[in-house]
């Protein structure tokens, strides 16, 4: 302990913590994490995967934890669960795609994604025919479309955003 001014500085020794003490924590803390995963994700599975996922990063900083590590191990659940929100609203299940196909037999999936290309406005229109259908590079549709290659990338990935919500709301 040293003294800076009128206040003191405590150094905390690292106490190592041995298996038998992380495991008797994370028995103590589990349940906590299942109910904080469990209120993000509302997937009771998910959530057992989360904190699985959870432990193991715990497991892998074993050697620089101090304990109690409630707060840390709270502040990782959560904010694994909000990577998982994020990635599931933006990934669509393959189920949901061959939900459209089945929707109507005279209408292959590629017609059905081409109608749904063809209902966005021009400029993404473009791009996302000129990125994946003609393959071409960021930089090249840029210099044809006269835009950067910020707006370019912008204008894809809102596109694809697009064309993600018309699929879902094609399979409700």
């Amino acid at each position: 302990m040293s003294q800076i001014g009128s206040s003191f500085v405590y150094r905390a020794k690292r106490i190592m913590i041995t298996r038998e003490v992380f495991d008797r924590e994370l028995q103590r803390i589990r349940p906590t994490l299942v109910q904080i995963a469990q209120r993000h994700l509302n997937d009771a599975d998910e959530a057992e995967d989360t904190v699985q996922e959870v432990m193991l990063r715990l497991w892998q900083m074993v050697d620089e934890l101090r304990l109690p590590i409630d707060r840390l191990a709270a502040i990782l659940t959560k904010n694994l669960c909000i990577d998982k929100l994020r990635r599931r609203k933006t990934m669509l299940r393959m189920e949901d795609i061959s939900d459209i196909s089945h929707e109507d037999s005279d209408t292959t999936l590629l017609e059905q994604t081409m109608k749904m290309i063809d209902q966005l406005p021009e400029m993404q229109q473009t791009i996302i025919r000129l990125r994946h259908m003609e393959g071409m590079e960021m930089k090249e549709i840029a210099s044809l479309t006269g835009s950067t290659e910020v707006a370019v990338r912008k204008a894809l990935s809102r596109a694809r955003k697009a064309l993600a919500q018309k699929v879902l709301s094609a399979t409700k």
